[in-house]
């Protein structure tokens, strides 16, 4: 049986509240932990999708290489481990890595560490094993550090489902938050300038993967979009991170749509409209921020800074609220156990090829596109936002698909079709800030401030639907990358 896991995130602060609960009962095993990872001085190993690390436990010390993302799929195993006599790497012939970097790793060095105190459970669910595994830990580079709480839930025998009964079990003592990063991430996180943002990652699929493991790959990559950038908004008021948590919730809700025909199950409609209150909640902030940089210093910008300030806090309450755990909970057990992979009216969808699927869905999305963008200037607002919709979703499919059609030509058609996309999608998008910034005004009761008309100005909206109907042309002419 596959390795089944969650890891969850909690505050130190919950640790005893938790334990003291005594949900996973009897006394834990203790281990202590220490890993040293290894990597070229330009992180070459990160970069390709290695990691490298000497870990001791007691008097033991073994060395695990591991391959992740894309580097996994053309090994047969992913992970390497053998033990070792002391704390500088073995990287003979049986090592991966040499086959893999012909000029050798002779400068491969110690880039950080981490420490943590293990402790480990294995507890009875509805007849199911699963080992609970409490990590405090700190990792640590030159004078940086990042301490953290993590718990792995591993089915060792039984139903991946009572995982998610055992963390609800979690979640009902102390708030918990799905864990996205890899402690050998957050380590090489430590060696970088503090992120403000993180933008959406590439997505590896191969063409032989089957439609629903596709669908599960790309949600799972949206998901961590949001999470990561969910824990920077924590932090600090950046704009741009809580756009692109934003554009998660958009691409998750893109990505529902777009596998819709193998998910004919009823949860699947309640998850979207609860992904969708989250997205509108982070909207109400989002709004404000288009408008900010263009308000004159004065009493509007201020107006505005302070509606912002209050709409943020509403977005600080919803992110830590009960609702969104509980969506995140069932969003992640709906994706991995839910109805929709056992549908038999779906099976022979769910077992195509996903590069099959893929063609026939960017064609559907770039019809949809075609049929709602005809004739920007003879419609209204309303019709022209639908059709900056529909350009989003094909934008995000594209993105989605884009690896399983990564040789030469494709790349090519591909670097043109996504450069007319961006194009057409800042021209809808200034069309949509013209549109709806007065309401953004009157919502928050400062429409009737004098001078703000340059704020809302429609002088040069036939302009930009000229402009946003040429753009559309230039997509429709541009070569699809998926034929």
């Amino acid at each position: 049986m596959p390795e089944v896991e969650l890891k969850l995130e909690i505050q130190s602060a919950d640790v005893d509240r938790l334990v003291a609960a005594d949900l996973f009962k009897g006394e834990p095993r203790s281990v202590s932990q220490g890993s040293i990872y290894f990597d070229t001085p330009d992180n070459l190993l990160f970069a390709s999708g290695f990691t490298l690390r000497i870990r001791q436990e007691g008097d033991t010390q073994v060395q695990t290489i591991k391959a992740t993302g894309p580097s996994a799929s053309i090994f047969a195993r992913d992970e390497w481990e053998f033990p070792v006599a002391g704390k500088v790497p073995v990287l003979d012939h049986s090592s991966p890595l040499l086959n893999e970097f012909d000029d050798g790793l002779n400068d491969v060095a110690a880039k950080f560490e981490v420490s943590n105190e293990r402790r480990i459970w294995t507890v009875n669910e509805n007849g199911s094993t699963i080992e609970v595994a409490l990590d405090i830990g700190c990792a640590r580079a030159v004078d940086r550090e990042a301490p953290f709480v993590e718990l792995e839930l591993e089915l060792k025998d039984g139903e991946a489902s009572d995982l998610f009964v055992l963390a609800r079990k979690i979640e009902a003592v102390v708030p918990v938050r799905f864990g996205v990063l890899s402690k050998a991430e957050r380590g090489y996180r430590l060696m970088e300038a503090a992120r403000s943002v993180v933008k959406a990652e590439p997505i590896e699929l191969d063409r032989g993967t089957s439609t629903a493991d596709a669908f599960k790959a790309i949600m799972s990559a949206c998901f961590r979009q949001f999470r990561l950038n969910e824990e920077i908004m924590r932090v600090r008021q950046n704009p741009e991170s809580l756009h692109q948590a934003r554009v998660a919730l958009r691409r998750l809700r893109s990505a529902i749509t777009l596998f819709k025909p193998i998910l004919r199950d009823g949860e699947t409609k309640r998850l979207s409209g609860e992904l969708r209150w989250l997205a509108d909640v982070l909207g109400e902030v989002r709004n404000i921020d288009v408008l900010l940089p263009k308000a004159k210093p004065g009493q509007l910008r201020d107006k505005l800074s302070g509606k912002r300030a209050s709409a943020y806090e509403d977005v600080m309450v919803a992110i830590d609220s009960s609702r969104t755990r509980a969506l995140m909970l069932d969003f992640y057990e709906w994706l991995h156990c839910g109805e929709y992979l056992r549908d038999p009216a779906s099976r022979d969808i769910r077992e195509r090829k996903v590069d099959e699927f893929a063609s026939e869905a960017l064609d559907k999305a770039r019809k949809k596109l075609k049929k709602h963008g005809r004739d920007l200037a003879g419609v209204d607002d309303e019709h022209r936002h639908e059709a900056r919709k529909d350009a989003k979703k094909l934008r995000y499919a594209s993105e989605f698909f884009r690896s399983l059609f990564s040789d030469k030509k494709g790349s090519r058609r591909y670097k043109r079709f996504v450069s007319a996309m961006e194009t057409l999608q800042d021209e809808l998008g200034a069309l949509n800030d013209l549109a709806t910034g007065p309401e953004v005004l009157r919502t928050h009761g400062i429409s009737d401030i004098p001078g703000l008309e340059y704020l809302v100005s429609h002088a040069d909206k036939q302009a930009l639907v000229g402009q946003a109907q040429s753009a559309l042309e230039d997509v429709l002419d541009a070569k699809r990358f998926w034929r």
